[in-house]
């Protein structure tokens, strides 16, 4: 569906108006009014579309296909959840960007996982968004109160969508980060349950979720880092510079997660075969003292008390030579 539709130019932006209710009963076909817009766009020197789409079915995608005649592969690419992210932005600035939105759940841990496509043209800027994750409502206000931004055309909306998702990036990293700091507190404690090991692969599965996102972003990253992106404005280096940087601290905090978490399991799995042995140790020990508790038939009368002081001294001796190597 259309989540939200303006345009914009360096003095103001003029949204479409009801564009929520395109598509509701009554209403006719959303196309021609996108058309209608299209037109003013193109008419007006310096503006450019901003079209924002929530989930979009099939019929959508290809009308807004039509209307912006945006190239079919990189819609398809667009349209599926499962896609990778990448980067296919021309020398102009022109293409498809596609990205993973993240967010942390405080009450189970779990890193949650949305996708976010943008194509970016001469006049228009389209974002196709899948999942709950990534609002835009704050970064279309942020583009309406910054003539500056707005001044840079489509692109604009590039980075303000790029550095909304590379900040969801730093926040969720951190606080897996965080619950790795406590497990690991808690992997070389004396109250270690048979369920850490099991936390340290669910953990180790979130910090996947965070690799798989930033993971195809890095040599983006540093031709960010590098200024060698040719197609951003003189005036948003800086600000593509900083969000290089943050995607490469992202990605480096990832790898050392990922390496103290295996180190974590490893040691985890030790503990736990060490502390079986000496279980095992003690059952040995306490099973060799029971079986002096033998008593064959005796046919003596002072047998019975003769044996039983055998089997005391002999448990005694036992007990006291295990106590000592450390089995009891």
């Amino acid at each position: 569906m259309i989540r939200g539709m303006g345009l914009y130019t360096a003095d103001a932006v003029t949204p479409a108006d009801d564009v929520r209710n395109w598509e509701a009963p009554g209403d006719g076909h959303p196309e021609p009014k996108l058309r209608e817009f299209k037109e003013q766009c193109l008419a007006t020197p310096g503006s450019f579309i901003w079209l924002g789409l929530f989930e979009p079915t099939r019929a959508e995608l290809e009308m807004v296909t039509d209307v912006f005649e945006l190239p079919r592969l990189q819609v398809e690419d667009a349209a599926n959840t499962a896609q990778r992210p990448k980067f296919e932005i021309d020398d102009n600035g022109h293409g498809l960007a596609l990205f993973k939105m993240l967010d942390y759940v405080d009450s189970t841990s779990d890193v949650i996982t949305g996708q976010l496509a943008i194509f970016v043209g001469p006049w228009f800027a389209i974002t196709v968004r899948f999942g709950q994750i990534g609002d835009l409502r704050n970064i279309r206000q942020r583009l309406a109160t910054s003539p500056e931004l707005r001044a840079h055309g489509p692109v604009a909306v590039l980075y303000t969508v790029i550095d909304l998702a590379v900040d969801g990036y730093l926040v969720v990293s951190d606080e897996v980060s965080a619950d790795v700091e406590n497990l690991e507190t808690e992997v070389f404690t004396s109250d270690r349950t048979a369920t850490t090991t099991n936390s340290i692969y669910l953990l180790k599965r979130e910090n996947v979720e965070i690799r798989r996102a930033v993971g195809p972003l890095v040599v983006w990253a540093h031709d960010a880092v590098g200024e060698r992106l040719a197609w951003v404005p003189d005036g948003l280096r800086a600000y593509f510079r900083d969000i290089g940087d943050h995607l490469l601290r992202v990605g480096d905090t990832v790898e050392s997660t990922d390496g103290l978490l295996m180190t974590m399991l490893m040691a985890s799995t030790s503990l736990q075969d060490l502390q079986q042995n000496r279980d095992m140790r003690k059952i040995s020990a306490w099973v060799a003292i029971a079986a002096v508790d033998y008593m064959p038939e005796l046919h003596q009368p002072w047998g019975y008390p003769a044996i039983l002081t055998m089997m005391g001294t002999a448990c005694v001796l036992l007990f006291r030579a295990f106590k000592r190597s450390g089995w009891l």
